[in-house]
């Protein structure tokens, strides 16, 4: 039905920049919010930041001041740009839409498969 594909992460040393990519396909009629989460090794994932359709953006206050969502309606893609990368931003990273289909009432989450991001000190 839909999937989102992402791309970007990779290895970088501390204080480099990385841009996540996430585009969404399939049979979507509205997109409302999309968003980043990671999850690193032995810790709960957690909301990086996200970005209503019109909306305002909002960030976890780990990554204030470094990272900057943003995304492309007209493609169905959502960004993360992350700066000042930091040891402790190393996670998996995984992009999340809220997604209403053709012919549906109702709209649901869509996860994808998840991409490394390893800062190295």
């Amino acid at each position: 039905q839909v999937q989102l594909v992402e791309s970007g992460g990779g290895l970088v040393q501390a204080g480099g920049s990385l841009r996540l990519s996430c585009a969404a396909s399939g049979s979507i009629f509205k997109i409302n919010v999309m968003g980043w989460y990671r999850e690193a090794p032995g810790k709960q994932r957690e909301l990086v930041a996200s970005v209503p359709n019109g909306g305002v953006t909002n960030y976890a206050d780990s990554v204030k001041g470094r990272f900057t969502i943003s995304r492309d309606n007209a493609e169905n893609t959502v960004y993360l740009q992350m700066n000042s990368l930091k040891p402790e931003d190393t996670a998996v990273y995984y992009c999340n839409a809220n997604v209403a289909l053709f012919g549906r009432s109702t709209s649901r989450a869509y996860w994808g498969t998840g991409t490394q991001v390893t800062v190295s000190s």
